[in-house]
């Protein structure tokens, strides 16, 4: 395989270092010292985001005097870019800047956002003038008022794309043994969900029954809290340097077998493939595989592309045999990460839809105590969480305690896939039974007649979606974590926020077309044919499952079978 094989098999010896002055920074920074720090930057983001994002349809409806469908697709848009911030925000960071400047310029960012949003509830004049529900001729938001908002959302986008992903991040770099880590993380999680139902409870029953600008001022106050506690804590971080872009890597290995494309890969005896230097790390010095085998010319060394060293001359012409394996392990497990789209889909339409629903049912629970419509979500965050913690303690233990194997990730997303599409017919049921009862009074053409129907009947759909979400949205960062290359490590849990991002924009997407072609959405939610999208979506559910068996009968772990043949050895 000529010099390049040589050098990949030269010795440990010439391999970087940790310099002294690295060595004792790692002992005098980092550990749990760093931890109530993060912890305060963390539940105030958490608290101030989704308490803003939470009731963001109300706020359209009552305040901005947007149509419901209307503020439910705008809504969507919203939490389509909350979630595909972050994976920008983590690739910025591990390209450029580190976590910690990005943490701490987001976190700035995301108070000015509360500080807009606050503005627009507190100054008139930056809404349009109040208008009852039932009214028929409201005055729109003008250009202008649609701008200060957007510039909210915008700012909000950018505060959650730096932190959410990067605080994980910057966190576990403050540890070294595993089991720091893993309780680093557990915690992480907890105050994570804990914090975003505060927001989605404590906040939204402020904003609907004090007021807009207390609600969104508490907002603004526990985020100013977290860009506080973390400036404190800047002396005691670990800051390790960025180490650039591993998507830059992917990208090269595409242009460069684009451009050798008349390269001929049957001559073999002629072919030799670059393996990179010495100094490099984790060298891998087997051929290339035979998959996906028009990929390989992108490693194929042609005259004038390394240096005397060893080293590559020109990125775009010449990549490394791993570079284009982990290129290959992404278009191998691409069809299955599609798979989660359309779940992500049902469930931004599920969650937007039932806001709506809420605004139409008694929310009453008791004489005193009304329900938010904002925080009828929480009875989805709250099963996920449930869900998790009984199936990781118990459930899990017991199937394997009984059938001695435990399930795969596959698995998993599966199981979540059919608990998904029996969440979206439970809620085609449910607006079955809430829409019977508005034609047994004959309320069709009255957009804010309340039904006298429980709220909690809505929570039924929530939870069991919570339980799917439970399985299969674990399962997708635990398959991605474990296949993924090694370069793409802290990315893949961004794959999963990024399905979550599609999720949203499509189901605009979605509601817009029905909206189109059919009458089933009209403004008025009592005169609507809102169960035929849910059975809708529960139909295309089936059939995005068997697609799913399809690919993962397919598909074959790669680095289960390493760890397999590691232990035989």
């Amino acid at each position: 395989m000529g010099e390049s094989t040589e050098q990949a098999k030269a010795s440990s010896e010439d391999q970087p270092q940790i310099t002294i002055n690295e060595a004792q920074t790692r002992r005098k920074c980092g550990g749990w010292i760093t931890f109530p720090f993060l912890a305060g930057n963390l539940l105030g983001l958490g608290i101030a985001i989704n308490g803003a994002t939470s009731n963001i349809i109300v706020y359209l409806i009552r305040k901005y005097n947007v149509k419901s469908i209307d503020a439910a697709q705008i809504s969507n848009i919203v939490n389509g870019c909350v979630n595909v911030a972050p994976v920008v925000g983590a690739t910025v960071s591990d390209a450029y800047f580190g976590c910690y400047p990005v943490v701490a310029c987001a976190s700035a960012v995301a108070f000015l956002s509360l500080v807009v949003f606050t503005l627009t509830a507190a100054i008139p004049s930056l809404r349009p003038l109040p208008c009852s529900l039932s009214s028929n001729s409201c005055e729109p938001p003008s250009s202008g008022q649609y701008a200060v908002l957007y510039t909210a959302v915008g700012l909000l986008a950018i505060g959650t794309g730096g932190t959410r992903f990067n605080s994980a991040t910057m966190g576990a770099n403050q540890f070294d043994k595993t089991q720091e880590l893993d309780i680093f993380f557990n915690w992480f999680f907890i105050l994570l969900y804990g914090s975003l139902i505060v927001g989605a409870t404590v906040v939204v029953y402020i904003q609907d029954s004090v007021g807009w600008a207390l609600g969104f001022g508490l907002c603004t106050v526990a985020t100013a809290v977290s860009v506080v506690a973390l400036l404190l804590g800047s002396r005691y971080y670990r800051r390790p340097k960025a180490q650039g872009s591993p998507f830059i890597g992917l990208a090269q290995v595409a242009a460069a077998a684009a451009r050798k494309r008349k390269i001929n890969l049957l001559d073999k005896g002629r072919l030799d493939y670059y393996y990179g230097t010495a100094d490099a790390a984790d060298v891998a010095i087997s051929p290339p595989t035979e998959s996906f085998s028009f990929l390989n010319r992108a490693a194929v060394i042609p005259n004038g592309d390394i240096h005397r060293d060893g080293s590559i001359a020109q990125p775009w012409h010449l990549c490394t045999v791993q570079q284009v394996e982990d290129f290959k392990t992404l278009v191998r497990i691409l069809p299955l990460w599609t798979t989660s789209i359309f779940v992500s889909v049902s469930i931004g339409i599920q969650v937007s839809m039932t806001i709506l629903q809420a605004l139409t049912v008694d929310r009453s629970l008791g004489r005193h105590f009304t329900v938010p419509a904002g925080s009828i979500s929480v009875s989805n965050l709250a099963a996920v969480v449930v869900s998790i913690i009984l199936l990781d303690r118990f459930l899990f233990p017991l199937c394997n305690k009984l059938t001695h194997h435990t399930l795969t990730p596959l698995q998993r997303i599966g199981l979540g896939h059919v608990i998904n599409t029996i969440g979206m017919a439970a809620s085609a049921l449910m607006e079955r039974k809430r829409a019977a009862i508005v034609h047994a009074h004959h309320a069709e053409n009255q957009a804010a007649w309340i039904a006298p129907m429980s709220v909690l009947w809505l929570v039924l759909p929530l939870a069991v979606v919570g339980v799917g979400e439970a399985l299969h949205f674990p399962g997708q960062v635990g398959l991605y974590y474990q296949e993924f290359p090694k370069a793409l490590k802290s990315t893949a849990t961004g794959m999963a926020s990024l399905i979550v991002a599609l999720g949203f924009y499509l189901s605009t997407a979605v509601v817009g077309l029905v909206r189109r072609v059919t009458a089933w959405l009209p403004d008025n939610l009592n005169d609507s044919r809102l169960e035929n999208v849910y059975w809708m979506l529960a139909a295309v559910g089936t059939v995005n499952f068997g697609y799913y068996i399809l690919c993962a009968k397919l598909y074959e772990y790669h680095s289960i079978v390493k760890d397999e043949e590691a232990v035989a050895n």
